[in-house]
């Protein structure tokens, strides 16, 4: 007889080795709310999200946050605490055939078991809107208790009738001291390294925490990796040293989707709004390392002159604008130079918005149908003739040439009396830009009932 399966293991050793065998992140998901790393201000007791879990209210939730935060841990434990089925799709592979598919085991098992049915779609902006459509009926009729998960703003990435219908909570970092109890459980829990006799030195662990860009996921294969690779001494101990953490996580990777390059050019302008030169060169540089168009941020450089700084400093401008065409000039990396030049300059200079205030006063006023016939004085000479053959036109709606005055100034309407847009600041150059013209409108007052003074002889 043969002895084929003499040695065959056993089916609950081949799952026990299955099980050694699964990522030390997989291993150590946790399965209780309490046991989720960080995210206290949506789970806290007494937050919404809390009260909704523990008293299974809720019918759609999508979570919004960077990569190793828990979303998809969040899901299956909300799936085990409300007793619910837990099905899983991916936005990348998944098509409307399969999401019907799991819509209809949901419903079967609704209708025969009386069980809900959780179905966790994982990038969730990837589905192209006829997907996320699909989902909508169903959620509306309660086949389905719908998660969601994304790495993208949803109010950008996710069609408005499916953000509508859901509650958007948003998953934070990690930060290094609520990702330390983590190692730890990790080390002495059972599930984890608990079978192994592991020491570990002082700051090894808060290393891994700390490189690991508040990414719980990343921070366990660290740890993973340098007790693997590890060999125990005469004792049969591993110790985890400060050395080994810093080979196991080498390098402090840049979190930059498109997310953070919206983020972080708004910290960037916003540095140099506030007069910021170390903020505002912190995010340039994160910019730059993180492969930024460094053009991109030159253009944004020449708005910032005009918009934040304007007339408090007009060099500004120019400054803006010489940093763009010397990067197209040099390139990068020397490139980076004239932009941390133009980027300190604008940031210590003085501040004014009140041109940017100006035209965006003016064109309200436009589009709101507050458009002006413009006067017949100002018109062009062919349009005076026009406007003036029936008659001699009225003297005192002559055009005034500035130049023929003293000062090369002559005070006349442009604008309806008292039609002011331009308000300028003390700030700066602008000082000296309002002085003038207050000296200006005191004149074109005086003007207004003394009439105009004699022109300028001509020698």
């Amino acid at each position: 007889m043969s002895d084929l399966f003499a040695h065959a293991p056993s089916s609950h050793s081949s799952a026990d080795d299955a099980k050694a065998n699964e990522p030390l992140a997989s291993r150590m998901r946790p399965v209780s709310l309490d046991e989720i790393a960080g995210q206290s201000h949506i789970l806290a007791p007494g937050r919404l999200l809390r009260r909704a879990i523990e008293s299974d209210r809720f019918t759609s939730l999508i979570f919004y946050g960077p990569p190793g935060t828990g979303k998809t841990t969040l899901a299956t434990v909300i799936a085990r605490l409300t007793g619910s089925r837990f099905e899983m799709l991916n936005g990348v592979e998944s098509n409307v055939a399969e999401i019907r598919a799991k819509i209809d085991q949901a419903r079967h098992y609704r209708e025969m078991r009386s069980q809900s049915t959780i179905l966790f779609i994982d990038e969730i902006h990837r589905f192209n809107k006829s997907q996320q459509d699909v989902l909508l009926p169903h959620i509306e009729r309660g086949a389905i208790r719908f998660i969601g998960a994304t790495t993208h703003n949803p109010f950008f990435h996710i069609n408005s009738p499916l953000t509508s219908r859901s509650q958007i909570f948003q998953l934070e970092p990690v930060s290094t001291d609520e990702l330390l109890p983590v190692l730890l459980r990790a080390i002495h829990d059972p599930r984890g390294f608990g079978d192994r006799a592991i020491t570990t030195e002082e700051n090894a662990l808060r290393h891994i925490a700390d490189k690991s860009d508040g990414d719980v996921r990343k921070a366990l294969t660290a740890l993973e990796l340098a007790i693997l690779t590890s060999k125990p001494n005469e004792q049969s101990v591993i110790h985890l040293s400060l050395e080994i953490a810093e080979e196991s996580i080498q390098k402090k990777s840049i979190a930059y989707d498109e997310d953070n390059h919206y983020d972080t050019i708004s910290a960037f302008i916003k540095s140099i709004r506030g007069s910021d030169p170390d903020a505002a060169l912190y995010w340039l540089a994160k910019m730059l390392h993180a492969g930024e168009d460094p053009r991109f941020i030159a253009r944004r450089l020449v708005i910032s002159a005009s918009e934040d700084i304007g007339l408090a400093d007009p060099a500004a401008l120019r400054i803006a604008i010489d940093a763009h065409h010397a990067l197209e000039f040099i390139g990068m990396p020397e490139g980076r130079i004239p932009l941390a030049h133009a980027t300190v300059y604008l940031a210590a200079a003085p501040k004014s918005n009140s041109s940017y205030a100006a035209i965006g006063a003016a064109m309200a006023d436009v589009a709101a149908g507050q458009t002006l016939a413009v006067p017949e004085h100002l018109r062009t000479r062919t349009r005076k003739k026009l406007a003036s053959a029936s008659g001699t036109p009225d003297a005192a709606l002559a055009y005034l040439y500035s130049h023929d005055y003293p000062g090369n100034y002559i005070p006349q309407a442009y604008l309806p009396e008292g039609k002011r847009y331009f308000h300028p600041s003390e700030n700066g150059h602008e000082k000296k830009i309002k002085e003038r013209l207050d000296h200006l409108r005191a004149q074109f007052h005086q003007q207004s009932t003394s009439g105009p003074p004699p022109k300028e002889e001509a020698f």
